[in-house]
């Protein structure tokens, strides 16, 4: 063994858990505070913009721009009230992560004063570059323009201080760059083929959405140990080396008692994940040597599926407060 592997691991027996002293409030009194869902709707929109919204995302009906202009108002105005300075278009390109590009609210005036400002246009639509999704080089110049356009039935939310507009993304000519175009489309055939069905039974049956109850698993590796690796630095896995003699086949891991460091970890995730409106139930030790799983109750399908992406990203944030690197990849080893 190298000596940088001796001092990999006596790095990492020298860290310890991030013990939080902190009394936590009910996780009802701060669940979803950073989501614009239907609470935070109420309370900024007036009561006939509020129901008619309501309609539309009920009926996935068109959004007109009147509506959508005091909707983005008041998203504004509920965003900047929880700190956040920025806005962006949230959108799941094909390379199974999220995509973001910031933009700050405030835009210099003709009086020279700064003043915060989103209208409807900003929030239903924007133009990024699409010329490197899902790789870069793939469309002549004149066709890199893309066009993301909000997804008003998946609610807004804040990570960190800037507001995320879930939303999809097409290219110039009309192709899904995303994973959540077809999605959309998906669900739309299934409500109406289902709903047809359902109302050979019961009339007043109008429509049927799908759901979804997704878990997610993962390895914690120390960050000393992590970047001893090359290999799992550039691919998440590891590429060299011998197979350990017990894996998956292990029977003493699973559901076992759950190590203080990565109990700590857990707990700070599950607040984050609570405050965004994501209802994580389960978490628990996997088979294999420091895999570990978390399941949430179920959701309508494109928001549980806004959400398991989401996760990822807070998870690996947080991850790497705890002096952890996180894997999620099924069998990295």
């Amino acid at each position: 063994m190298s000596n940088r592997r001796f001092t990999a691991i006596r790095e990492a027996l020298s860290h310890f858990p991030l013990e939080s002293n902190a009394i936590q409030p009910k996780v009802s009194e701060y669940y979803s505070i950073n989501v614009f869902n239907d609470r935070a709707m109420r309370e900024y929109l007036p009561d006939d913009v509020y129901k008619n919204i309501s309609e539309n995302i009920e009926k996935s009906e068109r959004i007109d721009k009147r509506i959508a202009d005091q909707v983005a108002s008041a998203m504004r105005a509920w965003a900047v009230s929880k700190g956040a300075t920025h806005y962006t278009h949230w959108f799941l390109p094909l390379n199974g992560a999220t995509a973001e590009k910031h933009d700050a609210f405030y835009s210099p005036s003709s009086d020279n004063r700064n003043i915060e400002q989103f209208d409807g246009s900003k929030l239903v639509q924007q133009e990024p570059d699409a010329s490197s999704f899902p790789s870069g080089g793939l469309r002549n110049t004149f066709e890199a323009r893309g066009y993301s356009a909000w997804d008003p039935s998946s609610p807004a939310f804040i990570l960190e201080n800037t507001l995320c507009i879930p939303t999809i993304f097409v290219s110039y000519t009309g192709e899904a760059l995303d994973y959540k175009t077809p999605l959309l489309k998906t669900l739309n055939v299934i409500d109406q083929i289902a709903t047809e069905v359902c109302q050979l039974f019961d009339r007043s049956i109008t429509r049927v959405f799908p759901t979804l109850g997704w878990e997610q698993e993962y390895f914690l590796v120390d960050e000393a140990l992590y970047h001893a690796r090359p290999d799992l630095v550039m691919t998440g896995r590891t590429l060299l080396g011998h197979a350990p003699a017990k894996g998956q086949q292990l029977e003493d891991h699973y559901f076992g008692a759950i190590a203080p460091r990565v109990k700590a970890f857990m707990a700070e995730f599950e607040v984050e994940a609570w405050k965004l409106g994501i209802p994580v139930k389960t978490r628990h030790n996997e088979v294999a040597p420091n895999q570990f799983e978390l399941a949430p109750v179920y959701e309508e399908a494109n928001i549980a599926i806004d959400h398991n992406q989401l996760v990822m990203v807070v998870m690996d944030k947080i991850a790497r407060k705890h002096k952890f690197r996180i894997l999620f990849h099924e069998k990295p080893f």
